[in-house]
């Protein structure tokens, strides 16, 4: 069975007009020239540079589409879109509907639940939908963390390479779509593989380590420790420094867990 929670830390833009999709497509990580209604696909906003802005989930709509994102960046996500407007005739507003996520089962709990595009085993998410929580968004953020993907936690803003979080493995960049905001630094990494940290889960016993505590290997630094429930926790490791093991956090030791979908998505690269 099914539990669903409120993600109260979501909200949504609606995005239409004629210009939506060529609009979107130049700014975002992930194609939308072919999303389709009642399709939910992940992606990200980037700086220039190709640092990791802000998340987002560009909902497919019959005349535009939604787009999930973080509740308390969306004025600052509505100010930025329409730095990039233009000309376009496309239509930004704030969309008080609510977002859901269910998860737990085998199948959706309704006909209107899009399916997670990151992870199938994330579940499904709902937006405008009759339905009654009865787990809390933290329960949900548990689930999340328990599969190894990374969160908006996790990545901060302006901070973190959209590799590094892992887009390019969970779905949130296409590389054939052509240009976007901060696509030259993100292809470059993924073409000449230069892919020194990724985001991977570390379990240990105790507490949760505070964020940005450092994750060491002896003397030297091997990362740092993110979200966090007490015997797991989300950690930017550098790649170079994890594979002999040997890994600590506030003294105690922790172990590098690597999810299947990462190794499947790696394949040998994950060794």
């Amino acid at each position: 069975m099914n539990r669903i929670a409120r993600l109260s830390s979501r909200a949504l833009i609606a995005v239409d007009g004629p210009d939506w999709r060529s609009f979107l497509q130049g700014l975002i990580t992930q194609d939308v020239e072919t999303v389709a209604p009642a399709e939910a696909r992940f992606g990200a906003l980037l700086t220039p540079q190709g640092r990791l802005l802000w998340d987002l989930f560009v909902v497919g709509r019959a005349d535009g589409c939604w787009l999930d994102v973080a509740a308390d960046a969306r004025e600052t996500i509505l100010q930025r879109l329409a730095i990039y407007r233009l000309r376009a005739k496309v239509t930004l507003a704030a969309d008080d509907a609510p977002a859901f996520a269910a998860f737990g089962a085998n199948a959706p709990p309704g006909p209107d639940w899009l399916a997670d595009p990151r992870l199938a085993d994330l579940g499904w998410r709902g937006y405008g939908v009759a339905a009654a929580a009865d787990a809390t968004e933290a329960d949900y953020e548990a689930h999340r963390l328990a599969l190894g993907v990374p969160g908006p936690a996790d990545w901060g803003s302006d901070r973190t390479y959209p590799i590094e979080a892992n887009f390019d493995l969970l779905g949130g960049i296409d590389f054939k779509k052509g240009c976007f905001v901060g696509q030259e630094t993100t292809s470059r990494m993924k073409r000449r593989g230069q892919v020194k940290s990724r985001m991977l889960p570390i379990v240990f016993d105790g507490p949760r380590p505070a964020p940005g505590a450092e994750v060491l290997v002896g003397e030297l630094r091997a990362g740092e420790a993110l979200s966090a429930a007490d015997g797991r926790a989300m950690a930017l490791l550098r790649l170079d420094r994890i594979e002999a093991g040997g890994l600590a956090v506030d003294g105690r030791p922790v172990r590098v867990e690597r999810p299947a979908w990462f190794v499947q998505a790696l394949g040998d690269k994950a060794a």
